[in-house]
Order: structure tokens, then sequence, then C-alpha cells
């Protein structure tokens, strides 16, 4: 099986991003504010060179399909929308966080900041086993249109 380079490099920043995260959630316990920012910052840039690899790849050379077998495409095509519904909520939900932390309300950003990482390490964990389902564990299947990917038709 050839590795996917592009698919793993963006994973990778997911699971960069995710990571980073979870240090600034305990820099910010331990009230180290500017080492909070300058972390949870650079998780902000990790998922945003996810969020260009992969609407690059997308745009430029399309989506992975699925290659599993029939019986278990609808619950990975459930589990995918799934994904990438909490990706959309986190991404806005990490957009707001940032703004607001930085803009200094911070009633705003302590009260969707813990949320907002919540939500991010599921979004890490769901795409890793989106890349794991596309890429390790089946044959991946066609590259094509992200409709077509994601329903099948």
């Amino acid at each position: 099986m050839e590795l996917q380079i592009l698919p793993t490099i963006s994973t990778s920043f997911i699971v960069i991003s995710a990571v980073l995260v979870a240090i600034g959630w305990g820099l910010i316990v331990k009230r180290k504010v500017e080492a909070h920012k300058k972390v949870m910052l650079a998780a902000g840039v990790a998922a945003l060179i996810f969020f260009i690899i992969y609407a690059s790849r997308t745009v430029f050379i399309g989506n992975t399909a699925f290659g599993g077998g029939e019986n278990i495409k609808p619950y990975y095509t459930f589990f995918l929308i799934f994904h990438i519904t909490l990706a959309t909520t986190g991404a806005v939900f990490g957009i707001v966080s940032i703004i607001s932390g930085l803009k200094t309300n911070i009633k705003l950003h302590r009260r969707i900041g813990p949320i907002t990482s919540i939500i991010w390490f599921f979004v890490a964990i769901t795409g890793v086993l989106v890349y794991l389902l596309l890429y390790i564990l089946f044959e991946p299947g066609e590259t094509t249109s992200v409709i077509k990917a994601i329903l099948g038709f």
C-alpha cells in the first residue's frame, strides 16, 4: 500500500494542533497567559496549515473515495459527515476563541474556550480515524470530486 503523502501531512497537522491545544489548556490552568496565547496561536496556525493542504488537494487533485466494502460504506459516510460537521463547528468556535482571546474579551473567551478545546480534540480523533479508514485499514478508493467521494454519486 502506497503512503498518501498529502493526507498524511495534513492529518499530522491536525494532531499537532490538538496536542498544542492540550498544552495551551495546561498553561492557562497554571495562569501562564502569555505562553498560553503563543501555544494556542500555534495550534491555530497548525489547523490552518491542515486546511490549506486539504483545500488545495480537494481543488487541484480531488478527494479519495472510501475503498472499503459496500456493506460498511453507509457507516463510514455517516461517520465522515459527523466529522465534517464537527470540524466545521470546531473551526468556527476556534476562530471566535482566538479573536476573543486576542481582543481581550475574556468573558467570552473563558466561556467558549474550553468548549472549543473539547470539540477540537474530537475533531482530531475523528480526523485520524477518517485517515485510517481511507488510507490504512482499507485500500484507498478512487480520487474524485468531493461530492462523489463523500456521498458516492
